[in-house]
């Protein structure tokens, strides 16, 4: 309670600010007001065109230029502290003090020839997230694709019974009940025999399901447990948490997708209806790409870095090839939102059809525009969002952008049995992804996550049928039931403002 506590009055240093500030103005320094002003003025204004030469989305812009030019001392404050990537600056120590991992060859270079030859346009694209994350192509293994957690589950159950070597987890969320405790319980014993179990957390998207004393509970259990990105006071890292999730098993396979160690995500629970997500998991070298990106969080938050041996340990790849594998990660650290680049350059490469599956659709004006021109140009553009919402101001923004999208002619499915929380993406059946990434602002470009790309994969197709299965329980939206009234248009606009912090 004290962390939410400490979250729910993270503005109110600026707010404080502001009031002293006028106080001052209008008792003590009101002989010298007009000075003072025509100072903050130009200061703010110095700031203003700071935000203009970025290349920030458009839509984050404009909602920190009218918060520092209508309230200039707390909207700066603000900006400092919660808008401004150099306020990540102890993250970025934290990542960069980490001891370094061992250089691995790589065999991607001889995959990338043979991906020119077949689709050079992709092949500049997925090039460019191997650049941007450096995670390398891997050759496609086996894969299982699972149109819910209630059938990831058993699976991970089975799996982590074969461990050897070790165990990786990491997760937004965790919480006690049957899923997190039939995996730790798996995961003790084979602690208890000697595999290294290893656990990362967010502090904040647990801060209501797991404390420190159940990390306690599982450490006596041989199970060591970090909380990313420790909420211990308000600071500029507040917004910069792991959305990632996954589950590594001695560098030979690993679980993905958009499902958090909770009860609702295998439908253990009921909440807001049948809940709607998705995972896979891939064998083989693919795996060890996982293990990699676990490693560098891992290390920078503690002092007992992740064994060498477990970074270099064989795929235990057989000889079957299944197409090409891109596990990669995006980072509030990067100056490019690396999701939001691709998915913009797989919409400009659809010729038949892109699908997409989010659970928040907040997308700014450049992935906006990318969606809006496929469908103009005629491409089957089909985005699926929840028919029950878990965040109702949420949920009222994402049909905020529905009017604009459908005018254009883009497809929206809300899916009516209950919550989806799906994040995925098909582009004319040869190319899609799979991970944690939602269409909005703070997914793209504030956190961290990790996104796999299928190409020519067995998984795409059942991706495809999943996709046709899920259209036939969702309803479909119309431009005529979004009209747009006067007063809805003034509610949507603030929202659609504000969207980017959430």
């Amino acid at each position: 309670m004290k962390k939410v506590i400490h979250r729910a009055v993270a503005v109110v240093p600026a707010v404080l600010l502001q009031a002293v500030w006028y106080w001052l103005l209008f008792t003590w320094l009101r002989p010298w007001a007009s000075a003072i002003h025509i100072v903050t003025g130009v200061l703010a204004l110095v700031l203003v065109l700071y935000l203009v030469m970025r290349r920030d989305e458009s839509t984050y812009r404009i909602l920190w230029l009218l918060l520092i030019l209508a309230f200039p001392l707390p909207g700066a404050l603000l900006y400092l502290i919660l808008g401004n990537k150099r306020s990540m600056a102890p993250i970025r120590r934290r990542m960069k003090k980490a001891p370094p991992l061992p250089v691995q060859a790589e065999d991607d270079a001889l995959l990338f020839q043979g991906l020119e030859r077949e689709d050079r346009r992709l092949a500049q694209t997925l090039r460019r997230v191997t650049e941007q994350t450096g995670c390398p192509l891997r050759p496609g293994r086996e894969t299982e694709y699972y149109p819910l957690g209630d059938n990831m589950f058993p699976r991970m159950l089975q799996e982590l019974e074969k461990a050897e070597k070790f165990i990786y987890v990491e997760y937004l969320i965790v919480e006690n009940g049957l899923f997190l405790d039939s995996l730790t319980d798996v995961m003790a014993r084979k602690a208890a025999q000697g595999v290294d179990v290893r656990l990362v957390y967010d502090d904040l998207g647990s801060i209501s399901t797991f404390t420190r004393k159940d990390a306690e509970a599982l450490e006596k259990r041989g199970i060591r447990c970090v909380a990313f990105n420790p909420l211990l006071y308000v600071s500029g890292t507040l917004s910069c948490r792991t959305h990632r999730k996954m589950l590594i098993i001695d560098g030979k396979v690993a679980f993905s997708g958009g499902v958090n160690l909770a009860d609702e995500y295998i439908n253990h629970i009921n909440r807001f209806g049948h809940w709607k997500d998705i995972g896979f998991m891939v064998k083989g070298e693919a795996a060890g790409s996982f293990t990699r990106m676990f490693a560098e969080l891992w290390n920078a938050f503690t002092h007992d870095p992740v064994p060498e041996a477990a970074l270099t340990a064989p795929a235990g790849a057989s000889d079957r090839r299944d197409g090409l594998i891109l596990p990669y990660y995006d980072s509030p650290l990067r100056d490019e939102g690396t999701t939001n680049e691709l998915y913009i350059d797989l919409l400009a490469q659809a010729v038949d059809h892109a699908w997409f599956y989010t659970p928040y659709l907040l997308p700014g004006e450049s992935l906006l525009d990318a969606l809006v021109r496929a469908a103009q140009r005629g491409v089957d553009v089909r985005i699926f969002t929840p028919g029950i919402p878990d965040k109702k101001i949420v949920y009222r923004m994402t049909r905020s952008f529905y009017p604009v999208l459908l005018e254009a002619g883009v497809k929206i499915y809300e899916y009516t049995p209950g919550f989806l929380h799906a994040k995925a993406c098909l582009v004319d059946g040869k190319v899609g992804a799979v991970g944690t990434v939602n269409l909005d602002y703070r997914s793209l470009f504030l956190q961290f996550e990790n996104n796999t790309v299928f190409y020519k994969s067995s998984l795409l197709a059942a991706l495809r049928a999943d996709f046709l299965e899920t259209q036939s329980k969702c309803r479909e939206r119309t431009a005529g039931d979004t009209k747009v009234t006067f007063g809805k248009w003034l509610i949507d606009g603030l929202l659609r403002l504000v969207a980017p912090l959430c």
